[in-house]
């Protein structure tokens, strides 16, 4: 790595190169840490939304199925390109896109 100095490139040493690295790395994983609670939020809401096919006493495989789904989301999705896709918007109909959002 290189860093800029009054307008001169000068190399990096291996300590200051760990050092921007590590702050790289803090960015990323915040990053995704805020991507993942946003995706629990939404989560938290579908199942709250949906909480009375349980009450009602007769859920159907199907619905099961769907709510075991989103509880299963920080599982089945660990990555922050999986986290982007979760959370792309139609940009006509302002609905989350991916297919695990459907409560149908």
């Amino acid at each position: 790595m290189n860093n800029w100095v009054n307008g001169v490139k000068i190399e990096m040493t291996a300590e200051e190169e760990a050092a921007q690295q590590a702050i790289y790395d803090s960015r990323a994983i915040a990053s995704s840490v805020h991507k993942l609670n946003i995706i629990k939020e939404i989560r938290d809401g579908k199942l709250k939304q949906t909480d009375w096919w349980v009450l009602r006493g007769s859920i159907t495989d199907a619905q099961t199925a769907k709510r075991k789904a989103w509880r299963d989301i920080p599982t089945n999705f660990t990555t922050e390109s999986q986290y982007d896709e979760l959370l792309v918007v139609d940009s006509d109909t302002q609905k989350l896109t991916h297919s695990i959002w459907s409560t149908e």
